[in-house]
């Protein structure tokens, strides 16, 4: 419930702060008062836009910022799913409005967007006004009070789950068939392309070897030759470096007994000698290993010109990247041959789910024929008194060919307030003031079955009076057992019914004219009940029938 308001610097308002009740509380004063710049306000602080117009003559900005009780309405769900903390008590909204025309909203002192104040505003206040009677005549908005009325809460959880898993299936059917179906025109180039790179027998590190052996075949004789060069010179008959070694070792030799260091060349020289050796030896038998093989040459040159072909036509430099590439087609090809298999399965699938989702709207549209059926009769006997005495009421509950997140049904509420003629579509037939009293009773239907926010009844009781007005109160009365009421109003019998009383008046200062409300007294709601009855000349007669009036309330 709203527990408090604060406005500063808001159109005619200086600066206001007004703590509320629980129960039902009425709102007057006189015509011009500032009663809807007060409701103006409350709108902004609940989400609505603004703009810089709404802030007073000569100010900076203004702060509009309501506290209310949130024990009932279990919301800490919407403040995790926002990052806001949450206290489990109190809520506290607050709107900011700059002159330059910025704006800034906060929820517990942690600012938001504007949609997330005007989602939360609406499960916490509903302003009740003409302009929302239009709401009666939305099939979707009379489906939702069949739905409270039946109590569906719980099965309408359920079934949109249901609902949304039919609904990913079918979409994910969808994306794989379109899959399929494009994957299906590209078959035959991923085939033929796989079939190139799976002929080529591809083998890591490949490439690198066969250039290598291209290089060696192309210059063979080249090769033997120097080979052949390089054993001449190191072990040749006549000019064998060996030899010369062997030489210098030799001599070396015959110096140790008389020069202590020519070890030391002997060591030196001895283990050339043998690496030299060896080298010549393998030398050898490399010159012998090398052979000039065009066969060979050939394969080695057509095996590199399919690799770099397939490179080429890849627009890759590696034979691991053609691999890759060839394991991408491989990977395809076993996802279109799969694609079958695939898309019988969530078909299949999908038809349980459907199965299982016409059961579960089976289930809701009984509930809500039942509760029709009890609603109109309930209706019917509330508005009666309300000045419409031959209303008859009816509400078609009627399937849909396929089912949406609502179920399998439309919902219609027919109307006449005739005793005579056929019934038809209440915002075709229905008069504002009709509409008006059919949305009040409504309203003090469904607030036995679900915890309402705050209502605040912006003058529907306008074109109403007399006992009409009192029935109308009675019922607004007796709403706010139950829940948190507000009524702007100009009627006295239904101001008299309020559990506080809420006065709304201008005041002039020396350079402007500024608007106030304050919580009357008893002896001041005598006063506002009587100016209601009479005028601005107070009488006996006005003031005894405003003693009455509140007496019998009090009663």
């Amino acid at each position: 419930m709203l527990k408090s308001l604060f406005i500063q610097n808001f159109v005619l308002i200086d600066s206001l702060d007004i703590q509320f009740d629980g129960g039902f509380s009425v709102i007057t004063g006189e015509t011009g008062a500032g009663k809807s710049i007060i409701l103006g306000a409350l709108s902004l602080v609940l989400g609505q836009r603004a703009d810089g117009k709404s802030i007073k003559n000569g100010a900076d900005k203004c702060i509009i910022e309501a506290v209310f009780d949130i024990s009932k309405y279990q919301l800490e769900s919407f403040f995790q799913e926002n990052d806001l903390e949450y206290d489990h008590e109190s809520c506290i909204l607050r709107r900011e409005l700059f002159a330059s025309g910025k704006s800034r909203a906060f929820i517990n002192d942690s600012p938001v967007a504007l949609p997330v104040m005007k989602e939360l505003g609406g499960r916490l206040i509903d302003i009740h006004s003409q302009h929302q009677n239009l709401l009666l005549g939305d099939n979707r908005f009379q489906l939702k009070v069949v739905d409270v009325m039946a109590e569906n809460e719980i099965l309408l959880i359920l079934y949109r789950k249901e609902y949304n898993r039919f609904q990913s299936l079918q979409k994910e059917l969808k994306e794989l068939k379109d899959k399929a179906a494009q994957t299906k025109q590209e078959e035959d180039y991923i085939r033929f392309q796989l079939e190139q790179l799976s002929e080529a027998r591809l083998i890591v590190g490949e490439q690198e070897d066969l250039e290598q052996e291209q290089e060696t075949l192309s210059h063979a004789e080249e090769i033997k030759s120097s080979l052949y060069k390089i054993s001449e010179l190191l072990n040749g008959d006549e000019m064998g470096g060996l030899q010369y070694i062997k030489e210098a070792l030799s001599t070396a030799d015959s110096l140790e007994h008389y020069f202590s260091k020519a070890k030391d060349i002997s060591e030196r020289l001895r283990s050339a000698y043998i690496d030299l050796n060896d080298l010549a030896s393998e030398t050898d038998t490399m010159r012998e290993d090398v052979e000039f093989n065009p066969e060979r040459l050939e394969w080695v040159n057509e095996r590199l010109n399919t690799i770099y072909s397939l490179q080429q036509k890849h627009h890759v430099s590696t034979v691991e990247e053609l691999l890759d590439i060839q394991s991408k087609y491989e990977a395809q090809l076993k996802e279109i041959d799969s694609f079958e298999e695939q898309i019988e399965s969530l078909s299949k699938q999908s038809e349980v789910s459907y199965k299982e989702l016409l059961q579960q709207a089976s289930v809701l549209s009984n509930q809500r024929k039942i509760a029709a059926k009890g609603m109109a009769g309930q209706l019917v006997d509330m508005i009666i008194p309300l000045g419409m005495p031959n209303t008859r009421f009816r509400v078609d509950v009627m399937a849909k060919e396929e089912p949406d997140n609502d179920g399998m049904d439309d919902i219609r509420f027919m109307f006449s307030a005739n005793k005579s003629g056929d019934l038809q579509p209440v915002a075709q037939t229905a008069s504002g003031g009709e509409i008006s009293r059919l949305m009040l009773c409504l309203k003090a239907m469904i607030a036995g079955f679900t915890a309402l926010p705050t209502i605040i009844f912006d003058e529907v009781d306008t074109g109403v009076s007399g006992d009409i007005a009192d029935k109308m109160g009675d019922i607004m009365q007796d709403l706010g057992t139950k829940m948190q009421v507000f009524a702007i109003t100009h009627l006295p019998q239904i101001a008299a019914k309020g559990k506080e009383h809420y006065f709304v008046y201008k005041e002039d200062t020396s350079d402007r004219t500024i608007t106030r409300i304050k919580q009357l007294t008893n002896e001041e709601r005598i006063l506002e009940v009587a100016r209601m009855l009479s005028g601005a000349s107070l009488t006996e007669a006005s003031m005894a029938n405003a003693r009455e009036l509140l007496h019998l309330k009090t009663n």
